[in-house]
């Protein structure tokens, strides 16, 4: 199964791999293997980046906060977040690199209250400022309990293309698939402050499966 947003990229790699190949016919045989193995490998890699594997969700107490992403993480950190939770806030970064399944997925159920996308620079996505400068969705969700979650989808210095398809007043279930950014990028989740981490940096997690942290337990008992 492969991502919809790649489809485009994925059809384009096949025309150059068909044009590859059909070049190698024309060329000395000494040489001829090279574009059909360019032509191989272009197909092979923008099939696996865009591959979207089934993800079942486990079962979570409500307020469980599962990983938006495949990934290593990279920042976990206390910050001021002034956009959405408009205090501060444990932030956990996860960094994406091109061979990590780059389909992106709704950390907590709840429905979305704000989002935006900003255009931005093109930082290595592991870079402080990312999270600020950086080309990004940014997208606010409000619990059944009333606490706030805000995600971010960070482009990197690769990824030139943030995809996402959830607005202002959709219900969304843990685990479920919203967006994907292409070729490299990085998630970060912003959760209240008295919530609990789950996962340390040098971790590997993966989106819709590895539990990152839950709120604090006073906003869903």
């Amino acid at each position: 199964m492969f991502a919809r947003e790649g489809y485009t990229l994925i059809a384009g790699s096949i025309v150059v791999g068909v044009l590859l190949a059909l070049a190698a016919l024309w060329m000395d045989s000494r040489w001829s293997i090279i574009p059909w193995v360019l032509g191989f490998l272009i197909v092979a890699f923008t099939l696996y980046f865009f591959r979207d594997p089934r993800r079942i969700p486990p079962e979570v107490q409500d307020g469980t906060l599962l990983s938006p992403a495949d990934g290593k993480v990279v920042v976990v950190d206390e910050i001021e977040e002034p956009l959405f939770l408009k205090s501060r806030a444990r932030r956990i970064s996860i960094f994406l690199s091109p061979l990590n399944v780059h389909v992106n997925r709704i950390p907590v159920a709840g429905a979305i209250a704000f989002e935006r996308y900003v255009p931005g620079d093109y930082l290595v996505a592991w870079h402080p400022k990312a999270s600020e400068l950086n080309e990004r969705s940014e997208i606010g969700l409000e619990h059944a309990s009333g606490a706030r979650i805000l995600f971010k989808q960070i482009a990197g210095a690769v990824a030139r293309r943030i995809v996402y398809h959830v607005k202002v007043g959709d219900r969304v279930s843990t685990g479920e698939r919203f967006g994907i950014v292409k070729f490299g990028s990085r998630m970060d989740v912003f959760m209240p402050l008295g919530s609990t981490v789950s996962v340390r940096v040098g971790d590997r997690v993966r989106g819709g499966q590895t539990i990152i942290g839950s709120l604090e337990s006073s906003t869903h008992e």
